[in-house]
């Protein structure tokens, strides 16, 4: 019997204005990335590809909205978006939402004194 592999990629895609720091590096806008078996968050992985985290507005992982903070798994799509889309679609497709907690997150990252909520990012 073959064995099966676990995938140790993902896909990941990239939209609108950001294609530009792909361009820049002369990559595709759609491609397989390399990430870590446990996981490994959005932010992290738009920085490995060189694309500043704030200017991506939405981060889509298996066709949901998630925070750029959140874990992403080998074997997931996930796409980044950049600022731009109009009002409506942000709140529909929970874009918002996840900016309110994404700025809830940086907050406490930033907040030396830990007296947020002491949660973790």
């Amino acid at each position: 019997m073959p064995s099966v592999e676990t995938p140790r990629t993902i896909s990941l895609r990239i939209f609108g204005a950001l294609r530009k720091y792909m361009d820049k590096q002369g990559c595709p806008y759609a491609f397989e990335k390399e990430i870590a078996s446990t996981g490994q968050t959005a932010f992290d992985i738009a920085h490995e590809c060189h694309i500043p985290p704030e200017r991506i507005e939405a981060v889509f992982c298996n066709g949901r909205v998630t925070n750029i903070y959140d874990l992403v798994f080998p074997g997931d799509r996930v796409a980044f978006l950049p600022y731009g889309t109009p009002g409506p679609y942000r709140v529909f497709l929970g874009m918002a939402r996840e900016n309110l907690e994404r700025d809830r997150r940086e907050k406490a990252r930033n907040d030396p004194s830990g007296s947020e909520d002491g949660g973790e990012i």
